[in-house]
């Protein structure tokens, strides 16, 4: 029987999505909700699980093709067999054959089995003592090549620890990148189509900068006080958590306590109303096998810092490994983006609409300060808060930076929420 793979439904707003990548190839076996091709929409990546066990009897459409949800794109044939010529599905019993005892019956088939031989196999008859087995079974030595020193040589424990185990196989090298296109002596253009994360990045941005009135404003931040905190308890934190403790969870901390002193920059507009949040859904611009995502963390003000790092570090590898829902991307009420990761000095982040503010982090760098009418090398980062100045005055916005600084420069405010 042939069972067709349909795109499933992945989220109210995604309708249709791009044949990324074939994860199994036509005629090979396939367990039942094992992930079989994989989805690009204009949020997430979705891996397409087999509805049934089999064989992969057809790709019904090639990588690169847009198909919408619903829409059936292959076949399994839930019986094919190795009898056909292609990979077996794998089954719940493994029977061997052997010369004269017939093929091999098929799945749920009832077939008489011959019963098994009485006749020992080699590593059966090779007279060793129950000792010396277990010895070869722990050290990997074949005792067909041991040389007994017991009686009618037999072979003992000391046997095996003398005997030198077969050297292990070089470890498998990791299988290379495919190699880039090589254009054709005197190209000077190639064309791609644009993925449907980056076409829908395109038009968020762009809907941003046409219905929002931004404007960036910018401060500075000395670190010196985190980096020694952090520096202070990194091992013990790592120690007990699990989790390295970074900057972002600081960050974190710092904007929802601005956030609580000025909620317009933690709400929307929605046609006429002004939408206020009383909720602090953060959003974490991270980088992934797709490109830039933004997942959100839910109610971060009800976290801890180990809560928000592990929080953080679960995003960031579901999203090297595009495993992200539309579930962790949809919903956040403000933004961070830390371009500092990738040496970024200072820019201007894009709000993410609906939201009305976004902050951004930039690389750490050692400059000369004035400190007490002394001048000091301090590590400064630079911050900047892109607003919606529609709904946001620009003495809300630099004193929301402003806070921030306060509770960066000074992370007992952190603890101590004052």
């Amino acid at each position: 029987m042939t069972i067709q793979i349909r795109i499933p439904q992945m989220g109210e707003s995604i309708t249709e999505g791009v044949i990324a990548r074939w994860l199994k190839a036509e005629g090979e076996a396939v367990a039942i909700d094992e992930p079989v091709v994989e989805v690009e929409t204009d949020k997430i990546t979705v891996e397409v699980p087999a509805p049934s066990a089999g064989v992969l009897a057809r790709q019904s459409v090639p990588e690169g093709s847009t198909v919408g949800v619903g829409q059936a794109i292959g076949e399994i044939d839930e019986t094919a067999s190795k009898g056909n010529g292609k990979s077996a599905a794998p089954t719940a019993v493994s029977t061997k054959a052997t010369p004269g005892s017939g093929p091999v019956p098929h799945e749920g088939e009832v077939k008489g089995a011959p019963p098994p031989s009485a006749t020992p196999t080699s590593e059966e008859t090779i007279a060793a003592g129950p000792a010396a087995r277990l010895e070869a079974a722990r050290t990997g030595v074949d005792l067909s090549l041991v040389a007994g020193s017991g009686r009618g040589g037999r072979i003992q424990k000391e046997d095996v620890q003398k005997a030198k185990a077969p050297a292990a196989p070089p470890p498998v090298a990791a299988k290379a990148p495919a190699p880039r296109p090589v254009r054709a002596p005197g190209d000077r253009e190639e064309r791609k189509p644009m993925s449907p994360l980056r076409r829908r990045v395109a038009e968020r941005l762009v809907e941003s900068q046409n219905t929002a009135a931004i404007l960036t404003t910018f401060n500075e931040v000395d670190m010196s006080e985190v980096i020694e905190l952090r520096t202070r308890y990194k091992e013990s934190f790592e120690k007990r958590h699990g989790v390295k403790l970074g900057f972002m969870s600081f960050f974190v901390k710092a904007a929802i306590e601005a956030l609580r002193e000025f909620p317009s920059v933690n709400a929307e507009i929605d046609g006429d109303d002004v939408v206020y949040h009383y909720h602090y859904d953060i959003g974490v611009a991270v980088g992934g096998g797709k490109g830039l995502v933004v997942p959100v963390i839910r109610d971060a003000d009800r976290l801890g810092f180990a809560e928000i790092e592990q929080t953080i570090a679960a995003y960031a590898d579901k999203a090297k490994n595009n495993k992200l829902s539309l579930e962790d991307l949809t919903g956040g009420t403000f933004t961070i983006s830390n371009g500092g990761i990738y040496g970024s000095m200072m820019s201007t982040p894009i709000i993410n609409p609906p939201q009305t503010g976004i902050l951004g982090l930039h690389n750490i760098v050692e400059r000369p300060v004035a400190i007490a009418g002394k001048v000091e090398i301090r590590p400064i980062m630079y911050l900047a808060l892109s607003y919606d100045h529609r709904l946001i005055d620009g003495r809300e916005a630099v004193q929301f930076l402003v806070r921030i600084k306060q509770c960066i420069e000074r992370p007992e405010r952190l603890m101590l929420e004052v």
